[in-house]
């Protein structure tokens, strides 16, 4: 805080040396630009030296990236040096207190000084002590708001991208329902209903046939098309939502999912306790479209599965063995953010040409 009140004096006598000096050539419109920038880089050493004092004895951490307009850096300044005067007053007027409480000790050890006033002078002091405090409590607070609102994102620009951020993921979220509705419709379209036609063919081939041997054949298609329907069926009622999840756990839904892959899936769970419903939800997503898309896109012959708790954030992370070059802005991998984003993830997408394929998911299960 002494340093604070150092900086402070500086910074006042910088601007105020800035305004004389440079007054008249901020004034006039064609030696401004070259006058604010004088202006400006004095003013962003000096802020400079602040955050070094906040991050050196505060443990302020800021966004290394980010960096404040002009006029946030001159208000900073401006406000900075007469709240930080305001600190240096509080701070003399907290040692002239304590000069007084020497003298009120030793007059009281040297019996010059009366009981009853011993015990006004401390009631006084006492209160005086108290509001002093409480003031270098509050400069304290106010530098550290004006800190933050300088060298990182202000409590409003934070409110400001969190309401952007949630519209963005509800709307993401609205997206990605509408596209897993039209690969539910078209699956049953293409597929089951395109079965359900060939087997009620079979059948009316089979009822309208006179020879016994050919009618048991037509039953014998009939009856493995019926099994091969109601197989892809429970496949869409999976990807519709996996009932295992509420019944078995999130680690024997997972295990249903390597068991349907036509390659092997090698999975490592490490869950010590319960997890959030959209968590585990979320979570088995991510495992099924990645082995999904391993399967099918990448040519891959083994896909590693890892689902670890480290705290309250869970990660999901699969890997395969394919050719490489998913595209994150798929429709797929699109409907994945949204819906790790919605629980306030992260989803990355590593697939160079040439493979390996790696997606991670980081679900906070706060």
């Amino acid at each position: 805080m002494l340093l604070g009140c150092a900086t402070a004096l500086a910074g006042f006598l910088a601007l105020l040396t800035a305004v004389l000096s440079l007054g008249p050539f901020l004034l006039w419109q064609r030696t401004r630009p070259g006058a604010l920038g004088i202006l400006m880089a004095g003013a962003r050493r000096l802020t400079r030296l602040e955050r070094i004092r906040r991050s050196l004895f505060f443990g302020d951490r800021f966004p290394e990236q980010y960096e404040a307009s002009g006029r946030k850096v001159l208000r900073y300044l401006a406000v900075r040096s007469c709240t930080g005067l305001v600190c240096g007053l509080v701070l003399g007027l907290l040692g002239f207190g304590a000069v007084l409480a020497w003298l009120l000790l030793r007059g009281t050890i040297q019996g010059s000084l009366r009981w009853d006033e011993l015990v006004t002078q401390m009631l006084l002091g006492g209160v005086l002590l108290f509001l002093d405090l409480q003031g270098l409590r509050s400069l304290l607070a106010l530098d550290g708001r004006l800190a933050r609102e300088c060298f990182g994102p202000s409590e409003q620009e934070l409110l400001r991208r969190r309401i952007g951020e949630l519209a963005s993921s509800r709307a993401a979220v609205v997206q990605a329902v509408d596209a897993e509705r039209r690969r539910i419709e078209r699956d049953i379209h293409d597929g089951i209903q395109q079965r359900l036609v060939a087997l009620a063919m079979l059948l009316g081939r089979a009822r309208r046939g006179r020879d016994p041997e050919q009618a048991s054949a037509l039953l014998r298609q009939a009856h493995q098309e019926s099994q091969d329907v109601l197989a892809e069926l429970r496949e869409v009622a999976w990807r519709v939502y996996p009932s295992g999840l509420d019944s078995l756990g999130l680690e024997e839904a997972l295990g249903g999912v390597s068991d349907r892959c036509v390659i092997p899936v090698r999975t490592e769970f490490a869950v010590g306790g319960a997890l959030p419903r959209p968590v585990e939800t979320a979570a088995y997503f991510v495992v099924s479209e990645s082995v999904t898309n391993a399967a099918k896109h990448s040519g891959a012959t083994a896909v590693s599965v890892a689902v670890v708790l480290d705290g309250r954030v869970l990660t999901v992370r699969t890997r395969d063995n394919g050719k490489g070059g998913a595209d994150p802005a798929g429709v797929g991998l699109s409907g994945l953010r949204s819906r790790v984003e919605a629980l306030d993830g992260t989803l990355y997408v590593d697939s160079p040409e040439g493979g390996p394929t790696i997606v991670t998911a980081e679900l906070p299960c706060a």
